[in-house]
């Protein structure tokens, strides 16, 4: 038998054009070894300028006011008092207007260790952002609530109504809270405001009403400070308190 070998020597010539590729299929086989950077840098992107938008171009809010409920207020309502609030409220941070952030908290205090009847990650989502708003220094200070007593026996966070707080030591559970808000028919200042109407109470429906009538059975409290430094954020909210507060007589205790 013989065998047949190819001499080392031996030369081949290619007499193949390369092939052209379209710039559609250049483009494609670019795509599929790069589109994980592109992507990466586009996230980066987003992100930096979100970061950009928060830090330089956002107003800040000379104060915050939050709102402790089950259901969210209608964006008319939270509109109107918005605007409303910040007739009363001052420049204090120097960037030549006034801002009020309302934040709403929404949830079911009476059911927070039953969550059988309510979406517990609602519940926990509302819980989490309440409890970082109570605790933060540049926070909320004017609270308004639509259940003062498990507000208080929850986070013992509201001072009296003249701004002092009780002792460290006192059980909340046991705390008057009566002697810590008013009721938003107490303070004639806010019962006067010119708040206008909303047209749909949430996103899905049509009802209308009177703001004022939203608003008439929340109660108004301070969310007191323990840490016994100064803090500027407190102190003007107190000013803008003291301002929504003027001749108000609190009721409370006849709940």
């Amino acid at each position: 038998m013989a065998w047949v070998t190819k001499s080392s020597q031996e030369t081949y010539v290619n007499n193949e054009t390369p092939r052209e590729y379209t710039k559609t299929e250049k483009a494609g086989n670019w795509w599929h070894y790069h589109k994980w950077q592109v992507v990466a840098v586009i996230v980066a992107l987003v992100l930096v300028a979100s970061f950009i938008k928060e830090t330089v171009f956002s107003t800040k809010p000379d104060y915050q006011v939050a709102f402790v409920g089950i259901q969210d207020l209608p964006d008319d309502t939270v509109s109107a008092l918005t605007e409303a609030l910040q007739s009363f409220g001052e420049d204090l941070n120097g960037d030549g207007q006034v801002a009020v952030l309302v934040n709403q908290y929404v949830l079911d205090m009476d059911k927070l260790s039953d969550t059988t009847e309510v979406d517990p990650y609602m519940q926990m989502a509302g819980l989490t952002r309440l409890s970082a708003d109570v605790s933060s220094r540049d926070g909320s200070f004017i609270y308004l609530l639509e259940d003062p007593a498990l507000f208080e026996s929850y986070t013992g966070a509201l001072s009296y109504l003249d701004g002092t707080i009780p002792a460290d030591t006192d059980d909340s559970a046991s705390l008057d809270w009566t002697r810590m808000v008013y009721r938003w028919t107490d303070c004639p200042v806010l019962t006067g405001l010119d708040l206008g109407s909303y047209t749909g109470y949430t996103s899905v429906d049509e009802a209308q009403g009177s703001n004022q009538d939203v608003l008439k059975n929340l109660y108004l409290g301070f969310r007191g400070d323990w840490s016994g430094e100064e803090n500027p954020t407190r102190d003007g909210a107190w000013q803008l308190w003291q301002k929504l507060t003027a001749g108000a007589e609190s009721t409370a205790s006849a709940s």
